[in-house]
């Protein structure tokens, strides 16, 4: 998978803005010796926001992107004169974009719309010039307020894919076929297992110029959701299909018992998926006379509708793409299928070589700079009884007695 074009789990490190430092400046005139504070406020620190992109397939550009930093806020200035806000970094991603924290595992956010904007880290806010907080009993206040700090977080960004329909089958099922059959998807089909080794997508026309999407996955085997062979990996992208299509070939020695496997697997992996309507495909079914069928027909589970098709002959393929069309508008479907909770990142769900990664980063330097003049700053641990706080914890640093303002 590391030569391939088909990103779908990254990790990245962000960190927003940190917020602009309050001015403690004084007014001073020819004329106005007493002009009073008017340090104005530090401005926010940017964002880093995640904003789904429909004509993105693939998490392949943060692959070589993996410092995303916003900007700082600046510093305000005199004549209540307002720091410049940190600039927001916007970054697209394709629709069904999950983020986890990196170190926990645990969920935060999705993106599931083109165009939707999710704000993943905030800014910090500015800080308070010196000029709110003069009253008449502190006409000369010689503090203000730090800005906030930047958050700083490693998050992994894991590509669940959107379509209609999910085949699920063992290798060498007949799913790649099926899929070049039905749309004008090319995957690659060959006589061995895993031919297919990413996700494929294909658009499935049905009647009065409708049509479906639907997505071909690596094969699944016994023990996938423990982390034996591809399909595991790769679950995670039938997880937002309203239906699944189960693929068992006729030549399969108990139909039955391996489309129970495949749902077992599924069930391990995400409980949720059991709630989706299912469709069992019995294929390569060109080998099979009527007698055949009847009599496998009465060995599969009733409680699941079953079509036999034929890949190479075209046999069953309208009725099946009427099956399928049925079960993805039905209502009842719709609403027997919730949102998708999603489950943390464990050990068995994470890719190693992504988890592994060292954010090697060398700072400019201006940001030394930056950091060289936040050191100035009395650690907020040390600062005693002349610190004082705002209702929300937000913390300035005062100033001795015999300090003397910033004069201009």
């Amino acid at each position: 998978m590391a030569d391939s074009n088909f990103i779908d789990y990254v990790k990245i490190l962000c960190r927003s803005g940190k917020g602009g430092a309050g001015s403690r400046h004084f007014y001073r005139a020819k004329y106005v010796p007493k002009g009073g504070p008017d340090g104005g406020d530090g401005g926010r620190g940017g964002h880093i926001i995640l904003k789904g992109n429909q004509n993105m397939w693939t998490l392949l550009p943060l692959r070589y992107r993996r410092h995303i930093f916003a900007g700082n806020g600046q510093s305000g200035a005199g004549g209540r004169s307002f720091g410049k806000d940190g600039d927001d970094v916007i970054v697209e991603v394709p629709c069904g974009t999950v983020v986890f924290d990196a170190e926990t595992g645990e969920y935060l956010c999705e993106v599931t719309h083109d165009g939707q904007e999710v704000k993943l880290l905030k800014g910090g806010r500015g800080g308070l010039g010196n000029w709110h907080f003069k009253s008449a009993t502190n006409r000369t206040p010689r503090y203000a307020q730090p800005g906030e700090p930047a958050i700083e977080k490693s998050v992994i960004l894991e590509l669940k894919m959107l379509a209609d329909v999910g085949l699920v089958g063992f290798p060498n099922a007949g799913k790649s076929t099926l899929l070049s059959a039905l749309s004008a998807a090319r995957p690659k089909i060959a006589d061995y297992p895993f031919t297919t080794m990413e996700p494929q997508l294909g658009i499935v026309s049905y009647r009065d110029n409708r049509s479906f999407v639907m997505a071909d996955i690596p094969g699944i085997i016994e023990g996938a959701s423990e982390g034996k062979g591809l399909g595991l990996r790769f679950l995670r992208h039938i997880e937002r299909n309203a239906v699944l299509l189960f693929m068992v070939p006729a030549d399969a020695d108990d139909i039955t018992e391996q489309y129970k496997v495949l749902l077992h697997e599924l069930e391990e992996f995400n409980p949720q998926l059991m709630d989706k309507h299912r469709i069992l495909a019995i294929s390569k079914s060109d080998m099979l006379d009527e007698e055949l069928k009847e009599e496998i027909a009465k060995t599969l589970p009733a409680d699941v509708p079953h079509v036999f098709i034929s890949a190479v002959t075209g046999e069953g393929l309208t009725e099946l793409k009427d099956v399928l069309w049925r079960a993805i508008t039905d209502d009842a479907n719709r609403l027997a299928t919730p949102d998708i909770i999603h489950r943390p990142l464990d050990g068995h769900h994470r890719v190693r070589e992504e988890d592994e990664f060292i954010f090697e980063y060398q700072p400019t330097e201006e940001e030394l700079a930056e950091e060289a003049e936040d050191l100035r700053h009395i650690d907020p641990s040390e600062w005693g009884e002349d610190v004082d706080a705002d209702d929300d914890g937000f913390f300035y640093e005062d100033l001795e007695e015999d300090d003397t303002p910033d004069i201009k």
